[in-house]
């Protein structure tokens, strides 16, 4: 019993943790479209975007020293075009996910979040960050669980977006096919792979691909004609790097940024990774020879943060913006509300068809393209 009183007044004696309980505390109570919701008896929330912690930085920063004893807890909170959309955040970090023991836990508690969501009235659920491959290529444990709501993995949206902004990023630093060489980190992946298709077979760009995993690099090049290496030191002199990977393996930092960029020249990085590829305390030590660019986002003037720039600054972002994958989870619960077809689609598939309905329903949204940004700041 004393244990437990003393651990109860050290963790909430911790000023982070008092900190970030308060967020919390003034984002309900601030939350009145919520409360008319409730009053009125309709559905509490209509999107619930599941995601694990980038890192320690975003521990310290939304617990501290406080766990929640289910496993998840209340993060930031959006409304679009009367959409109610929420974070429901795991107690795991991404580096967690990298033990079985950590993947087993992540599940329980993505489980648990799951059921929350559903019974406060969610039709739509987001495997967000690195939690989308954690029941399988096609999520068959959660459909079976929960039939009655839809899984996605937002990819649709955030490679619609990524593509979008990759050939817009590449356009205006002059990078033309045939006059460039762009390199893409993981390009095994499933962005990765999309990315190398977009650009070495669609646009004729001169690609190389580079990350560890020896066999899929070699089915990559076999499929998509591309060169590709396992480290930077192979890489060569690039004009620019889409990294579509966060691997320790396979990680720019200021040393293998000056191995591959052109002397005298700054190098592009479009960085669609979560956490990010090029990690901000790096990118501060570089950031006068690289132009790094946020990717993946999506912008709309109607997209509200309950507690504005407290809130979307959380998640390193700006006004207005918000991830892709969440922009595509928002979407489908509009259209959804609005009886569209999409229940029947495996959102766990990324495709042309697929991605067509998601452009359709950003446009009909309003979400676009989001002004050029590094780490949520405008370039």
């Amino acid at each position: 019993m004393v244990r437990k009183i003393r651990k109860f007044f050290v963790v909430w004696a911790n000023p982070q943790t008092l900190l970030a309980a308060t967020w919390r505390f003034f984002v309900a109570l601030f939350d009145w479209r919520t409360m008319l919701r409730r009053i009125s008896r309709r559905p509490i929330i209509d999107a619930v975007f599941v995601s694990n912690m980038r890192d320690e930085v975003d521990r310290q920063r939304c617990l501290s020293l406080w766990h929640p004893k289910s496993g998840h807890f209340n993060g930031p909170r959006y409304w679009v075009n009367g959409i109610a959309g929420r974070t429901r955040v795991l107690d795991i970090v991404t580096e967690d996910l990298a033990t079985s023991e950590g993947r087993e836990k992540a599940k329980e508690y993505f489980i648990r979040a799951v059921q929350w969501a559903k019974n406060k009235g969610t039709k739509v659920i987001l495997l967000a960050a690195s939690t989308k491959r954690l029941f399988g290529d096609d999520g068959a444990q959660l459909k079976e669980n929960f039939p009655d709501l839809i899984f996605t993995i937002g990819d649709n949206g955030t490679f619609f977006l990524l593509r979008e902004e990759t050939t817009h990023a590449l356009r205006n630093a002059n990078l033309r096919p045939g006059h460039c060489r762009i390199a893409i980190l993981g390009p095994y992946g499933l962005l990765g792979e999309m990315m190398a298709q977009a650009l070495a077979k669609d646009e004729g760009y001169n690609i190389i691909g580079a990350g560890p995993n020896i066999s899929a690099l070699k089915r990559i090049s076999r499929k998509y004609g591309i060169d590709t290496c396992r480290s930077f030191s192979e890489i060569g002199k690039v004009d620019a790097v889409v990294a579509c990977t966060h691997s320790e393996k396979i990680r720019l930092n200021t040393e293998n940024i000056e191995l591959i960029r052109h002397p005298e020249k700054k190098l592009l990085v479009i960085d669609v990774a979560e956490p990010s590829n090029l990690r901000y305390q790096e990118y501060q030590k570089c950031r006068g020879t690289v132009v790094r660019q946020d990717a993946g986002n999506a912008y709309s003037p109607k997209l509200k943060y309950v507690l504005g720039a407290i809130s979307y600054k959380m998640f390193r972002l700006s006004r207005g913006v918000t991830f892709g994958c969440f922009a595509e989870t928002l979407s489908l619960a509009g259209a959804l509300k609005q009886d569209m077809e999409v229940k029947g689609i495996d959102w766990f598939t990324v495709s042309a068809n697929n991605m067509e309905v998601i452009a359709e329903l950003f446009k009909k949204d309003g979400f676009t393209l989001p002004s050029p940004r590094c780490f949520g700041e405008e370039l």
